[in-house]
């Protein structure tokens, strides 16, 4: 394994595939005048090549990217260089994603709605080394909980394979997309539908519906 270069300073990759989305955040973090050193990526892909040669300050990670999705940069990241702080700032309020996120090594979870400040307050917190939710995360409507409270007996990868297979992807996709083999895709997706008890998947699109972690 190749040595990762150290950080002496604060350098933040930002991870968005939207460059008015990067844009904005870039500026935002120039007008609070902290001294980021700021590099960007547009996918999970080009994130995971910039951090196998070195290490940022914090990675500020969007969930919603093409390619490999969020959580399977993240936990990429993480299994490379454990020591690598994560923020991730996502479009996605449901607390399974926050639960999946924090499983899978982030430090702080933000949603893209929240006050500018809030996102600075949260670089602040994971710089310290603190975990840090938004203010909009504390509290989770029973009703929430209810319909995602299966999924909490998912693994972060285990949680990405569901949400391709509610999509309608096909196993050898999945397999393809995740950089695994056929049977380790299939072997999972099987353990999937015991953890959940769902065999059809038309099954697994409505639990994913009702779960709020897949959109119509």
């Amino acid at each position: 394994m190749a040595t990762l270069t150290p950080d002496h300073g604060r350098s933040l990759l930002l991870v968005d595939d939207h460059a008015v989305v990067r844009i904005g955040y870039r500026r935002l973090l120039e007008q609070a005048q902290a001294g980021w050193e700021v590099e960007e990526a547009d996918s999970g892909e080009a994130a995971c090549r910039l951090c196998a040669e070195r290490t940022y300050s914090v990675v500020v990670l969007d969930l919603a990217l093409p390619g490999i999705s969020g959580l399977e940069t993240l936990r990429r990241i993480r299994a490379r260089n454990p020591g690598q702080r994560v923020l991730v700032m996502s479009m996605h309020e449901q607390h399974a994603f926050v639960r999946q996120a924090l499983e899978a090594g982030a430090m702080g979870y933000v949603t893209k709605s929240s006050a500018p400040e809030t996102l600075t307050t949260a670089l602040a917190r994971v710089l310290d080394g603190h975990r840090f939710l938004g203010p909009d995360l504390a509290a989770e409507p029973s009703g929430a909980r209810r319909a995602d409270a299966g999924l909490d007996t998912l693994s972060p990868r285990e949680f990405e394979i569901f949400r391709m297979l509610a999509a309608g992807r096909r196993t050898a996709d999945i397999a393809a997309t995740l950089n695994i083999s056929y049977k380790t895709a299939a072997n999972c997706s099987t353990r999937i539908r015991g953890k959940l008890a769902v065999g059809a998947p038309a099954d697994l699109t409505r639990l994913a519906i009702r779960a709020g972690v897949m959109e119509l």
